[in-house]
């Protein structure tokens, strides 16, 4: 279903208080969680104790870290850089944007933002006698501003290379999270400490196995963990600064900057990295929640709680020395180490970490759900959960792929050391990489003045530089592996566009107008019998009551195909040339056939052509299908189709058929009729097209007031309603040669493998009716020969 849309996710009130509570169980599982880690990350527990101003220092860089990234970055400056949240609209408009990018966020949604989408007007789509096309590809997509076409490939790279670094992380997050949790419950149960790879590795099944009950069900259950969590760390923290306020020095930035002055010790970026990782994922989800909730969920709870944290455990290292530094986050819990606020501290830091992969796989499924409508990837199986955010969405096959690459990571890294050393170049090289598009953003599509553009660069690239290089440094201890699964996954979508777009241009440049394909013919015989009509395509012959009309007259409409497409219109008369034309006599049979239109635009798409190709015979009703997914949960009945009736053929019909975020696209659909007779309803009770029947007759007696001019046209339609076929084209797509000089045949030889080796059987792996249901048994697949 191409066409899709989103209108803006609107929350006042409570609404909003639920939505921002919902986010803390989702989104900030990762980020506030990193307590646990980050100060034995920059001072490694078998190491020395830090001098008091270095601990200052390093509180003071994380800190100011978290300010100026995910809080100033990603909170208050990416999400107005997220796809547009869509124009006003009456509650059904019918120009809606061909793709569900609408109110994303992430990397390649700041590549949408820069070349957005065609949108398709679905009126116009529902027009078949017309020369002009629509493009349906963003490759043709309309601007918003005036970037150049040749920035757009470079820019897609390297937007698809954020992407799957993210993608990547969503893999090493839930690995890093349930290892660390696992081996958390081993420091109060040493004999754990042998099982821990088997016991997250039983934890990860268990995560993969409840996602289907989508982010609102989740986070139900997750924000109460996650809201104590917060609440306790915050508490801790107020404690610990009681026992030495001069922590409060940290809040000076020069602080840091002496830090790294008086120790020059570059590699204690890579542990205060640490502190952020998750801040991506605040962006990455704002599809599936929304910035303003984002924006208060983070703001009041999550950024206080983890700066109190951050503070009390350097105020207790700083007092406590040596005794504190073994393990930073359970040797300053006040009161004894085996005293209640201990274990429920402990209990809680569990759960809370066992949380902390959601944030990624939730924002795996909002890029997954991006990546197939903007036809990135290829077309998988989308399931919608909640009636009110159209971004919450669940991806069955991105799920068991995660579950399964996650199982291997953990399995192959063996400890939670080694996974961190792979964790953070991800999220490293992901900030970077969304400061880079940003900034071409400020220019390009807000309209601002370059300096401003170059003015954020600057000061967010300098400091995402700074980590990025920290986290280069890991490549060799196991940074390569998400370094190496990004880019076999940005290889493979730059290779799917390419695909995608040469089998879209080929659509769109061979449709037809239907004038041109098909010339009727009135040829009317009274008093002659219809066993001696003859036909040059064979022995097909008509039911004698769809060729008698009601009076013993023979009637009977021939339908010519036209085969030479060079056929072109006289200018004088506005008709088709003779000598310029082959024709192919068809019989018009009585049946219906209603041809998907799997991509928008006007005219007739070549799968109609090539159907006469294989049946050369034309349905009594001929209906072209085209779907628009609202940025609704569900359309009433009543209001899901729109009819476009073809004034010159008798018999062709343009229908859109509009459905909700949450309808199920079913070809068999049990639907009660009104104009039809019981026999025929009965028959035609388990299809769809039985709707789409009423809504035709009622256009024919509209047109034809008089009973006995619209009785036999209805009478014919009902007649063809009692045999109905859906025909879904699919193009067996070919290489063409395309280059020629020195290096042409090995070039058209490498590119036949990978159009027909590779896409073509992926394609086929992947069809564009992924998101229907109960339709294997309905539809008849048209192969079409496509050089592309």
């Amino acid at each position: 279903m191409p066409h899709d849309g989103r209108v803006p996710v609107h929350a006042e009130g409570m609404a909003l208080v639920a939505l921002s509570y919902e986010a803390l169980g989702i989104i900030y599982a990762d980020l506030g969680t990193s307590p646990l880690y980050v100060l034995n990350g920059i001072w490694p527990a078998d190491g020395p104790v830090p001098p008091e101003e270095d601990v200052i220092g390093g509180v003071s860089a994380i800190i100011w870290a978290i300010i100026i990234l995910p809080l100033i970055k990603y909170v208050f400056i990416c999400p107005p850089f997220g796809t547009a949240e869509g124009p006003s609209m009456s509650r059904y408009s019918r120009e809606w944007c061909i793709t569900s990018h609408i109110g994303e966020g992430g990397t390649f949604a700041l590549y949408q933002g820069l070349f957005p989408p065609k949108h398709i007007d679905a009126d116009s789509d529902r027009a078949l006698t017309t020369y002009e096309t629509t493009g349906t590809s963003d490759l043709k997509a309309s601007r918003k501003s005036t970037i150049s076409p040749k920035l757009r490939w470079p820019l897609m790279i390297w937007a698809l290379f954020g992407t799957s670094l993210t993608l990547a992380d969503g893999i090493f997050t839930p690995a890093v999270s349930v290892t660390s949790a696992v081996a958390g419950i081993a420091i109060a149960k040493p004999s754990v400490s042998g099982d821990v790879i088997p016991i997250s590795i039983a934890f990860l099944v268990a995560l993969f196995l409840v996602q289907f009950k989508g982010t609102h069900a989740l986070a139900f259950i997750f924000s109460p963990v996650m809201i104590a969590w917060f609440g306790l760390i915050a508490a801790t923290g107020i404690v610990n600064i009681v026992s030495f306020p001069g922590i409060l020095r940290a809040f000076d930035p020069s602080r840091a900057v002496l830090l790294f002055v008086r120790t020059k010790n570059y590699d204690l970026l890579a542990g205060i990295l640490l502190a952020l990782t998750g801040a991506e994922a605040m962006f990455a989800n704002l599809g599936q929640f929304n910035s303003r909730s984002i924006q208060i969920s983070f703001g009041t709870i999550v950024f206080p709680s983890i700066i109190l944290a951050y503070l009390g455990q350097g105020a207790r290292l700083i007092v406590d020395g040596d005794e504190a530094l073994p393990n930073l986050f359970y040797k300053t819990i006040p009161g004894s180490s085996n005293g209640p606020l201990f274990w429920v501290l402990y209990v809680v830091a569990i759960l809370a970490t066992l949380i902390a992969s959601q944030s990624l796989i939730t924002a795996t499924f909002s890029f997954m759900q991006q990546l197939v409508n903007m036809r990135v990837l290829p077309s998988l199986a989308l399931r919608y959960t909640n009636d009110n955010m159209q971004g919450q969405v669940y991806v069955p096959f991105a799920n068991w792929v995660l579950m399964i690459l996650t199982i291997v990571v953990v399995a192959a890294f063996k400890s939670s050391v080694a996974l961190t050393n792979a964790f953070g170049f991800s999220v490293a090289t992901v900030m970077f990489s969304t400061t880079i598009l940003i900034s071409v953003h400020i220019v390009y599509v807000k309209q601002l003045p370059w300096f401003v553009a170059l003015g954020f660069f600057l000061m967010f690239g300098f400091f995402d530089g700074l980590f990025w290089g920290a986290a280069l440094k890991k490549v060799p201890h196991g940074a390569w592996v998400p370094l190496m699964i990004g880019l076999i996954l940005m290889a493979f979508m730059t290779f799917w566009t390419w695909g995608r777009e040469l089998e879209d241009d080929f659509d769109n440049h061979n449709r037809r107008n239907l004038r041109d394909i098909i010339i009727k013919r009135d040829i009317q015989h009274p008093g002659q019998p219809a066993s001696s009509f003859q036909y040059s395509i064979g022995p097909t012959s008509l039911p004698e009551s769809s060729m008698t009309s009601q009076d013993g007259e023979q009637r009977m409409d021939e339908m010519y195909y036209v085969v030479d497409r060079r056929a072109s219109l006289d200018e004088e008369k506005g008709a088709l040339r003779p000598e310029d034309m082959k024709l192919k006599a068809l019989a018009r049979i009585p049946t219906c056939a209603v041809f998907h239109k799997l991509t928008p635009g006007q005219g007739v798409p070549h799968s109609f052509v090539g159907f006469f190709r294989q049946w050369p015979a034309l349905p009594r009703v001929v209906i072209f299908l085209s779907t628009t997914k609202l940025p609704v949960a569900r359309v009433p009945p009543e209001e899901r189709y729109s009819v476009t009736k073809v004034r010159t053929l008798q018999g062709f019909y343009g229908v859109s058929y509009y459905v909700g975020f949450r309808d199920e696209f079913d070809v068999k659909v049990a639907i009660k009729l009104d104009c039809l007779p019981i026999s025929t309803a009965n028959s035609l009770s388990d299809f769809q097209i039985a709707d789409i029947i009423n809504i035709i007759c009622n256009i024919e007696e509209r047109l034809h007031p008089e009973s006995e001019e619209s009785a036999p046209i209805i009478r014919d339609i009902k007649l063809a309603a009692e045999s109905s076929t859906h025909i879904v084209p699919h193009y067996v797509v070919s290489s063409r040669k395309t280059e020629t000089g020195r290096f042409s045949t090995a070039v058209n030889f490498i590119r036949k493998m990978l159009i027909e080796e590779g896409y073509r059987r992926i394609s086929t792996m992947f069809p564009e009716t992924a998101n229907w249901v109960n339709s294997a048994d309905e539809i008849i697949h048209v192969g079409i020969n496509a050089s592309i």
